[in-house]
């Protein structure tokens, strides 16, 4: 037993365990999917921070400033939550295709609002968007939102994430929108 190299008997416990624990497998869907979260998500948040700081050099106001740090907090965690349980998953065509279909509304949304837009709650005092999906929806942007936190862990399978964040976000979105409301009320008048 003392002739055996130490570097042999590393490779016995190495072979020992299971390939997955130490090189997990991937699927390249699911990548390709996650990476274009990633890179959609952290393209609005520059988008947002841009019409956020012209709309304040513009005369608009912040409100609510003090839950949008939680709201961050829990859209990160979602985002960690797929690609944690979601990297190595097949993707489903058909949620797939209803995630598609959001994402068109999602253009829609950005469109109508140009450059209003963001993702903090910005009160301006001009007159509110009532055109694209906003002549039928009071908030379609958190429409969207609801959806796609449901939606994009459903197209990896994640039934618990899709549950567990959509819990959450109800939460955050009851305290939001009735920030929101309190700060839109004299312009709706």
């Amino acid at each position: 037993d003392d002739d055996v190299c130490p570097g042999s008997r590393l490779y016995g416990i190495l072979s020992a365990l299971d390939r997955r624990t130490l090189m997990p497998d991937f699927s390249l869907p699911a990548a390709l999917f996650l990476s274009f979260i990633v890179v959609q998500r952290f393209s609005e948040l520059l988008i947002a921070r841009r019409n956020t700081k012209k709309l304040l050099r513009q005369g608009a106001r912040e409100i609510g400033a003090g839950h949008y740090p939680v709201m961050v907090v829990l859209h990160a965690a979602w985002l960690l939550a797929l690609i944690g349980f979601g990297y190595n998953q097949p993707v489903s065509t058909g949620w797939l295709l209803v995630f598609a279909g959001l994402q068109m509304f999602r253009i829609w949304i950005l469109i109508s609002l140009g450059e209003r837009w963001t993702t903090r709650i910005i009160i301006l005092d001009r007159p509110l968007v009532t055109s694209g999906p906003f002549a039928y929806l009071k908030h379609p942007n958190y429409c969207l939102v609801v959806a796609e936190i449901f939606v994009a862990p459903m197209v990896l399978g994640l039934l618990q994430v899709a549950i567990l964040f959509s819990v959450l976000n109800a939460v955050m979105l009851y305290v939001r929108i009735r920030v929101e409301e309190r700060g839109l009320t004299d312009m709706r008048k």
